[in-house]
């Protein structure tokens, strides 16, 4: 997969709707969220994801991308998701991509780290 494939799937996990995370995640995924219980797999992982808002925009920046080997990629950027009628949201996040087969991929892990609150660093 090449980047800007690579980019555009990692985007629509953020814009488009559940059955999107239907088809690119797999069904044996690790995920760390920011919210209880914070360590999630699988199935119960998916849920979580889809309790989430499907944003109006998702800006990716500080890219990262990195292939270990043939079919694994490894990608760490951050998000910055805005949807109206919400606070915005900001995360650096990594994601692991792997090929199932020809042109076929699924997300095996991802994690979410939003920035410190201000309150919390002082």
């Amino acid at each position: 997969m090449d980047d800007e494939r690579l980019w555009g799937f990692e985007q629509s996990l953020w814009i488009e709707g559940p059955d999107n995370y239907e088809e690119k995640v797999d069904d044996q995924v690790l995920m760390v969220l920011p919210h209880p219980p914070y360590v999630y797999a699988g199935r119960e992982a998916k849920e979580a994801v889809k309790s989430t808002p499907v944003w109006d925009r998702a800006e990716l920046d500080q890219r990262q991308v990195s292939r270990p080997q043939e079919g694994l990629i490894v990608i760490a950027y951050r998000v910055r998701a805005e949807k109206e009628g919400h606070n915005g949201y900001e995360a650096h996040c990594t994601s692991v991509i792997r090929r199932l087969e020809h042109e076929v991929w699924r997300v095996v892990q991802h994690q979410q780290t939003p920035p410190l609150a201000a309150s919390a660093e002082g």
